[in-house]
């Protein structure tokens, strides 16, 4: 397994949850082209004090990550704005913070009925004392990080077929990453992504299939791939299912969406065999790059401009906060990023009538 710990380390993928200036920049461009002037307010402890003694905004249109590696990071920023009451887009801390325990989500999903591949939760890094657990699943395993998103720790060689190479993959997870890794099933099948909009109530906006341009035995959507999509993948939007397989994918995402307690928007990632979605993850907190997320392609092939989609967001967050969903009166300036924060990502804000952005910003390591 040198292959695998060279690619490990090869991968620098620490910051590749965060945001560039580039989407922050279209980010906030589509929010006044609905009529919304932005505030840019750097992260961590000016994020704090500008909460605290500036202007208060109406609605914090939230992005943000967070940095390390706790299971709880993207629920700082909300759970500051709820103790603030200060409303926001997307998901609530609770949520944010199962949805990052990929254990977690597994069994909230797996408890309302939703498919999931089989998996063994590793805390320390360390197979011995789980053998018989290890045992029963079906092979071949896939191992990832517990606590990630953005694909980090997920490559093409983390599909696993013998005992030693699942031993090093793990060791060498747990060490880079300090944290559990989740070893599951892998599924044999094609790879889905499902994004769910609040407007008025969760609805599926639409389903993309991920197609390798060249056919491999064991395709896996990963980091490799996720940094050169153009050439390595074709999306296919609106997938092409069988009615009925497509019925059953979209109410599976629905039903996970109930499950975790999502808000908003949130982007679902599936694995089809034999007519079963086996739900992989949840990203509550969906990428938007303008170019390369894949929400926003999604949305872009089922006719959702990129302004649209940003404006759905906003008009679902606003009626769960009791205010008019019209333009604001947003007033702009940028804060200087901090070295070290609380809070990695951008985190923004609409409103009805005066309206901040909070951006938390950090360059990721693939252009967005």
């Amino acid at each position: 397994m040198a292959a695998f710990a060279a690619r490990l380390r090869d991968a620098q993928d620490s910051c590749e949850e965060f945001d560039s200036p580039r989407t922050i920049a279209a980010l906030a461009a589509a929010l006044e082209s609905l009529g919304h002037e932005v505030l840019l307010l750097g992260d961590g402890p000016p994020l704090v004090e500008a909460l605290l003694h500036g202007t208060r905004p109406d609605l914090v249109f939230n992005l943000a990550e967070g940095q390390g590696t706790s299971r709880t990071r993207e629920a700082r920023v909300p759970a500051l704005l709820e103790m603030l009451g200060i409303p926001y887009t997307g998901s609530d801390p609770l949520t944010l913070a199962a949805t990052l325990d990929k254990d977690c989500a597994k069994r909230l999903v797996q408890s309302h009925g939703v498919a999931t591949p089989a998996w063994v939760l590793v805390p320390d890094g360390n197979l011995q004392p789980l053998q018989d657990q290890l045992d029963r699943l079906p092979r071949p395993w896939f191992a990832k990080p517990a606590f990630e998103g953005s694909s980090k720790g997920i490559f093409s060689l983390s599909v696993l077929q013998t005992r030693a190479e699942l031993a090093e993959a793990v060791a060498q997870l747990h060490e880079v990453y300090q944290q559990p890794v989740l070893v599951e099933e892998f599924i044999e099948g094609e790879e889905l992504t499902v994004a769910v909009l609040d407007d008025g109530r969760p609805d599926v906006l639409g389903m993309m299939r991920i197609v390798p341009r060249v056919a491999m035995p064991r395709f896996v959507y990963s980091l490799e791939v996720k940094r050169d999509y153009e050439r390595l993948v074709h999306y296919e939007c609106p997938a092409q299912l069988a009615p009925a397989i497509g019925q059953r994918v979209a109410a599976a995402a629905l039903a996970a969406w109930h499950a975790l307690g999502c808000r908003d928007v949130a982007r679902f990632d599936f694995r089809l065999r034999d007519g079963v979605p086996y739900f992989l993850e949840v990203n509550p907190l969906p990428g938007l790059a303008p170019i390369s997320s894949d929400l926003v392609i999604l949305a872009a092939k089922v006719g959702l401009s990129y302004p649209e989609l940003i404006g759905k967001i906003v008009a679902s967050a606003l009626r769960r906060s009791g205010q008019a969903g019209g333009p604001s009166t947003w007033h702009g300036d940028s804060g200087p990023p901090q070295a070290e924060s609380a809070a990695g990502g951008p985190a923004g804000t609409a409103g009805s009538r005066r309206a901040r952005d909070t951006w938390v910003s950090r360059a990721p390591a693939r252009p967005a």
